[in-house]
């Protein structure tokens, strides 16, 4: 065991020896550090301002969907424009944004209103990172080095989602909520002066995807892109299975186990805690497995095992009375999701051509987006007849996400 993680190890850590790489490893992991900031932040002084849970609402609204309106534009500028000047456009900006709000804040000038409009900015220009980021990989490293790189990346992504909000609370606890929003700003700051300092290879000369080199208008070039998806069996199978991985997420990871640790666990908040914990463990351990052991698996077949082994741990979800059966069955689910990552990402780097690459991605970003408040309402609803009925739902959709995606032999030989 020992010689193996010995000889798996440079594999994991090959892309960091790139120096490009290493910054935008730091650059990504800044601006998720400060999106969990930011979440923090905009709750606590909103209701520090209003004591309204209701006005909060309406300003993680103003947040959220400018963010997902105009995510498939900023993945169309990001295929015509350069990914990297968007990622650096769009950091300073919220920088310039964050530390706007936190000023006022400290002034005394702050009012809620002015709170929306923030929020409403930060999100229509996260829009055009978030894409970016993820598109700008294969013009960093070379092709080998895409599974460890976005298990590196995913790695960092997701510890950065769970310190952000915790350190921002921290912040917040020991200073004042206006404090955190100049924290913020740093961090955006700090990201676009990685991302200004990545050398980046130039695209290649030809396109491979068969679409014009330039749409006649904005919206004609999104329309490629959602067609370039859909078209493809084998794109749209990953796709939909982000989207039903995603639905999990939102729905059965959030009202599924507040449902459980209360009524059935009976462990309250700290078991909470707990199964959050499991599932961000098991999807960090899972990513970086998955990066250690590399290699092109049938990327078709992973996606089936994914959903099916998620249909099944939804399934003892349902049933498990015991809390150690559910930790060892969430993480076991995080582990399953992290590892499938990996491959599924690398998959859609690998494939898709340069020049509608970052449109994919905003599509695939765009349905998760969609799926995510679909599945709160629907689970919010199922957990009102029982927490069996809620996890029930959602692990008969995942077998039968499974068993389609068995059906195609195109997908099924997807490398």
């Amino acid at each position: 065991m020992a010689t193996t993680l010995a000889a798996d190890r440079p594999r994991l850590w090959a892309p960091a020896r790139h120096r490009s790489f290493r910054l935008l490893w730091t650059g990504q992991a800044l601006s998720l550090l400060g999106d969990g900031f930011s979440v923090v932040a905009f709750s606590w002084i909103t209701l520090s301002l209003t004591g309204s849970t209701l006005t909060l609402g309406y300003v993680l609204a103003f947040q959220a969907v400018p963010r997902a309106l105009l995510t498939l534009v900023g993945g169309t500028l990001g295929d015509t424009w350069s990914t990297r000047t968007l990622m650096m456009a769009s950091s300073w900006t919220r920088a310039v944004l964050m530390g706007a709000v936190g000023a006022a804040g400290l002034t005394g000038h702050l009012t809620v209103w002015m709170l929306c409009a923030a929020a409403a900015a930060f999100g229509a220009v996260d829009a055009f990172f978030q894409p970016a980021r993820v598109s700008i990989l294969p013009s960093v490293v070379e092709e080998d080095l895409l599974a460890p790189a976005n298990a590196l990346l995913g790695a960092g992504a997701r510890t950065a989602a769970i310190v952000g909000p915790a350190v921002g609370g921290v912040v917040i606890a020991l200073t004042q909520a206006p404090v955190a929003f100049l924290v913020d700003a740093v961090c955006f700051a700090l990201c676009g002066l990685c991302v200004a300092r990545i050398r980046t290879r130039p695209r290649p000369a030809s396109s491979k995807s068969g679409l014009a080199e330039a749409g006649p208008s904005l919206g004609a070039q999104i329309r490629e892109g959602v067609t370039f998806t859909l078209r493809d069996p084998r794109l749209r199978t990953v796709v939909a299975l982000d989207t039903a991985v995603n639905f999990c997420y939102a729905g059965p990871f959030t009202v599924g186990f507040a449902t459980l640790a209360d009524q059935v666990l009976r462990g309250g908040s700290a078991t909470l805690g707990v199964l959050n914990g499991a599932l961000a463990g098991g999807a960090v351990l899972g990513t970086l497995v998955g990066g250690a052991v590399g290699g092109r698996p049938r990327v078709g077949l992973l996606v089936a095992a994914l959903a099916g082994w998620l249909g099944a741990g939804m399934a003892v979800l349902g049933l498990a009375q015991s809390t150690p059966v559910v930790i060892a069955t969430v993480l076991a689910m995080g582990f399953a999701i992290g590892y499938q990552g990996v491959f599924g990402l690398s998959w859609i780097q690998r494939n898709i051509p340069q020049d509608v690459l970052t449109r994919v991605v905003s599509v695939d970003m765009v349905l998760g987006y969609a799926a995510a408040p679909l599945s709160l309402i629907l689970c919010g609803a199922l957990a009102r007849t029982s927490h069996l009925a809620l996890f029930g739902v959602v692990a008969v959709v995942l077998a039968g996400t499974g068993l389609a995606v068995l059906g195609s032999r195109a997908v099924r030989e997807m490398r």
